[in-house]
């Protein structure tokens, strides 16, 4: 029996050697050709990011961001974030079921329609939003004209530029989100009689919540920092359209170490939102 155990132990043994042998050849044998380019790539994203903390005016950064100009653009931007991904939700969560749910001729083309505002500049979107919804615009005239609503350089305007990029986050979450859902759920309902609105407000909603609550987040976070549309479509006045990204360029010019306090709200609203989504990639992953 001792000779039987002594060989099952051998045989394991040799069983899981060569295995523990590449788990740890895998972590330390990494091939420098790998390591070196890996460990510029991390240091280009966190120098800049750590030199923006070092740089930091820390004795007065509270009386930096306690001055009405921070506080009025911190707010607008708040509530302009909030409204774009309101709009988004209203919209965006229709048109990902629409594509992850109904089977029609060019849905490839509309899907790369609706993700373009993720690879498109923002200045380009901002002036695409002029031509549509502008005075003088496709759309925009006739909302002048018949109802007297003007959006461009209003905070109306900067939740549309805000809501415009911001929105596809919120498709793609949820539309990969129902591709990753069981439909037999709502095909059981729809047996028992559910109408197919029922079957998406009684099921499948509550089966995506997860991924409604993070694209809500992502495109909260985006709007957050949207620039580039909001100052081209809305401009930059104060307490009107100035956003806390447009109130860092323009302290800048100024005042750097206002723009470095502002610039820390963001990075830290940004940590936030990764922290809050760690979970739910970790789990995906």
């Amino acid at each position: 029996m001792r000779k039987l155990d002594r060989s099952r132990a051998a045989a394991g043994s040799l069983r899981g050697g060569p295995r523990r042998r590449r788990a740890r050849s895998g972590v330390r044998g990494v091939p420098l050709p790998l390591l070196v380019p890996a460990l510029l790539g991390l240091a280009f994203l966190i120098v800049p990011l750590a030199a923006l903390l070092v740089r930091a005016p820390w004795t007065n950064l509270p009386e930096l961001l306690t001055s009405a100009e921070v506080w009025q653009a911190l707010r607008l931007s708040l509530v302009c974030a909030t409204a774009a991904t309101a709009v988004s939700l209203v919209i965006g969560v229709p048109l990902a079921w629409l594509l992850a749910r109904v089977e029609f001729p060019g849905r490839g083309l509309v899907r790369a329609l609706v993700t373009l505002p993720l690879v498109l500049p923002p200045v380009v979107g901002g002036v695409a939003l002029l031509m549509a919804l502008g005075r003088n615009g496709i759309v925009g005239r006739s909302l002048d004209d018949w109802f007297g609503i003007t959006l461009p350089f209003t905070t109306a305007g900067v939740v549309v530029a805000e809501a415009f990029v911001a929105m596809p986050f919120l498709v793609i979450s949820v539309e990969g989100t129902l591709r990753a859902a069981d439909s037999r759920f709502e095909e059981a309902a729809a047996t028992l009689g559910a109408s197919r609105f029922t079957a998406f407000r009684r099921v499948t909603l509550p089966l995506i919540a997860p991924g409604i609550a993070a694209g809500a987040v992502l495109a909260w976070a985006r709007a957050l920092g949207e620039f580039g549309a909001t100052i081209t479509f809305a401009g930059n006045f104060p307490g009107r359209t100035q956003t806390m990204p447009l109130a860092v360029y323009l302290a800048l010019q100024s005042d750097p170490e206002a723009a470095i306090a502002l610039s820390l709200v963001l990075l830290a609203v940004s940590v936030a939102v990764l922290a809050g989504l760690r979970d739910r990639w970790m789990t995906a992953g």
